[in-house]
């Protein structure tokens, strides 16, 4: 039995390589290494020995006998480590409890940080969420800042306190709407801002919907004045209201127009860049038609207004401005229309705009061509 037991480690040790058996030595240590020796060299045995019988199952029934008694050894090893472990980890903690408490009673060793940092972490265990309350306020500030309208109202379910702060609402009214006339008042006593913005919100879905319905809804609670200048402000500084409602407002209320063309500062602007910024606040009709005629009309005269030393210099009037608008809309369009296979020539543009307004220099029309060309469409 000894020389067929020597003769079966030979064959095993010839057959594998050996790199198995020092992968094996590595993946399991100490007493698992131990453990899993005998299965090993039983498999090898039973491989070995195979060779010389096929047959034989009797090998494999030892083998798998034998592992299932090396698999119950550690199945109670598992069992009473994790026994013991629940029993250290007892007197460690009570040990970093007492720890605990007396850096709570020591701040000025760093304990209260640390202290919070548990107490956040049992509060998240237990409620589900951590408490910004016991964040510094900066760091609570910067988490709220990241969440619009819709998930501040859902916060505000569990973080009470910093969900019902004012200034934050306060924050949200004026970045959202930038103007309104209820800033400008004293507020009596109670006022919630938190109200306020939801009404403002109601306000202007309803616009979106219907434009004179809305402004009704913002004028009757008293947020906005019935005056055009007010709401030319509104509008100006306003980024939620629907475009294609708002063109439908002004048209209906040139005073308003007015005043919406007055808030604007085109001074030290290149031309197309001042007509880019016009049409991002008051979105150019998609048709040509008197609106866009009255559009137009009023930025020449106010980019004229707020350029006197430009016009001085190159002798733009109203009328030129009024032209070259015009050539810088037909030219986007050119340029960016897939519909338009022969472009227009930065030559060509020149002479059919010089045919219009003589007094522009050949020079200045280029630089609006080059442009358009390099930047895009002025309405886009």
């Amino acid at each position: 039995m000894r020389n067929f037991r020597q003769q079966q480690e030979t064959s095993f040790s010839s057959t594998l390589p050996v790199e198995t058996e020092t992968e094996t030595a590595a993946a399991v240590g100490g007493e698992q290494e131990a453990l899993w020796r005998p299965i090993v060299w039983v498999a090898a045995c039973c491989t070995s020995r195979r060779r010389y019988n096929n047959s034989n199952k009797t090998d494999l029934q030892m083998g798998q006998g034998l592992w299932r008694v090396a698999r119950n050894q550690q199945l109670q090893q598992e069992y009473s480590e994790q026994c013991y472990l629940p029993r250290e980890r007892s007197k460690r903690m009570a040990g970093a409890t007492d720890n605990l408490n007396h850096r709570r009673h020591c701040p000025g060793q760093g304990g209260t940080d640390l202290y919070q940092l548990l107490r956040a972490r049992k509060c998240k265990e237990e409620q589900g969420f951590i408490d910004l309350e016991m964040l510094p306020p900066e760091l609570s500030i910067t988490i709220l800042s990241y969440l619009n309208a819709t998930d501040l109202c859902l916060a505000s379910c569990v973080w009470q306190d910093l969900g019902n702060d004012e200034y934050l609402w306060q924050g949200l009214c004026k970045s959202t709407w930038g103007h309104c006339s209820i800033y400008n008042r004293r507020l009596p006593p109670g006022f919630s801002y938190r109200r306020l913005y939801m009404q403002l919100d109601e306000g202007s879905l309803t616009f979106n919907a219907n434009p004179q319905e809305g402004m009704d809804y913002l004028m009757s609670r008293g947020i906005l004045n019935n005056q055009s200048e007010e709401v030319a402000k509104f509008i100006f500084y306003t980024r939620t209201l629907n475009w294609k409602m708002l063109r439908i407002y002004l048209d209906e209320r040139r005073d308003v127009l007015d005043e919406l063309v007055t808030l604007h500062n085109f001074s030290n602007q290149f031309l197309p860049n001042a007509l880019r910024d016009f049409f991002r606040h008051i979105h150019a009709p998609e048709e040509r038609g008197e609106y866009l005629e009255t559009l137009i009309t009023k930025f020449s005269h106010r980019f004229c207004a707020c350029n006197p030393a430009l016009v001085r210099d190159l002798g733009l009037t109203p009328d030129a401005v009024y032209v070259l608008c015009y050539s810088l809309i037909l030219l986007s369009i050119d340029l960016s229309s897939p519909h338009v296979k022969n472009k227009m020539s930065k030559r060509e543009f020149i002479r059919n705009t010089r045919r219009a307004a003589q007094s522009v220099s050949e020079d200045f029309v280029g630089h609006l061509y080059d442009n358009i060309y390099l930047i895009g469409h002025v309405a886009a």
